[in-house]
């Protein structure tokens, strides 16, 4: 098969299905987990086939000691603007997904993580990282301004911490990251497939229902100013009440009673 697509460049495992998490797997560790359009569009595709199934939370991990370097710059280098705008849609398209996938999406970053490999960490709901981690947006270094993950990551972190990752390109390190609000916890290098593990257990014990609702309007009132936010979100808790398991989880708290959340 050539290079540049193949049905394993992203593996999915389903070892915890049953608990309702799925892994999935960058899985072209001799390129340094490049996301190629062929990378990003295989990745958009197993994230609608989760989408598709009764897992709660997707975990997004990597082969190999380096996360994502980002783009593949000869696609970039070498291709016609039309194949070039092919990658950044394929990269939107790949973004988009995890956002609007109706499961909780957690990056486990083990190795270095930089420019749209640091926007997919950074698009991840949550992130797990070992204290081995890196974190950049070095483009300024090779006269390629990160445009695209900066949109990502000017929403995770701080203005200031932002402008000084993507004016400077040096990287930061794991707990930098965690303190600035990238990832979320920071752990051991051999503790972090169960470490990650564990948080989304924690977050798959819930109804799958209410995590895609809560997923999708927790990002609608983001961008919206403060006073708007609030109406509406009033307005969606009003009609959230409604909702099955919102009946069933309140019910069962005031009877004392562990719920029974809908398949």
């Amino acid at each position: 098969m050539p290079d540049g697509w193949s049905d394993s460049l992203v593996l999915r495992d389903d070892q915890f299905a049953q608990e309702h998490i799925v892994r999935l797997t960058l899985n072209h560790a001799a390129k340094r987990n490049a996301l190629s359009a062929a990378m990003l569009r295989a990745l958009a595709e197993a994230l609608a086939a989760v989408a598709a199934s009764d897992a709660r939370v997707v975990i997004v991990r990597a082969a190999g000691p380096v996360f994502s370097a980002g783009h593949d710059l000869r696609e970039i280098l070498h291709g016609t603007e039309a194949e070039v705008a092919a990658v950044f849609q394929e990269c939107e398209g790949a973004m988009a997904a995890i956002r609007e996938a109706p499961q909780v999406v957690v990056a486990e970053v083990a190795g270095l993580a930089t420019a749209a490999g640091c926007q997919l960490v950074a698009t991840c709901d949550l992130a797990v990282a070992a204290r081995s981690a890196q974190f950049a947006t070095p483009g300024v270094h090779i006269g390629y301004f990160c445009v695209s993950p900066g949109t990502a990551l000017s929403r995770n972190v701080g203005v200031k911490a932002a402008a000084a990752m993507l004016f400077t390109g040096d990287p930061v390190n794991a707990e930098e990251a965690r303190e600035a609000g990238l990832v979320n916890r920071v752990v051991d290098p051999d503790t972090l497939a169960e470490e990650t593990l564990e948080l989304a257990r924690r977050i798959a014990r819930f109804s799958r229902h209410v995590l895609a609702h809560g997923k999708r309007h927790f990002y609608a009132q983001l961008d919206r100013p403060a006073g708007e936010a609030l109406a509406y979100a009033s307005r969606v808790m009003v009609e959230q009440r409604a909702m099955p398991d919102a009946q069933e989880g309140m019910a069962a708290f005031l009877a004392k009673r562990a719920p029974v959340w809908q398949p």
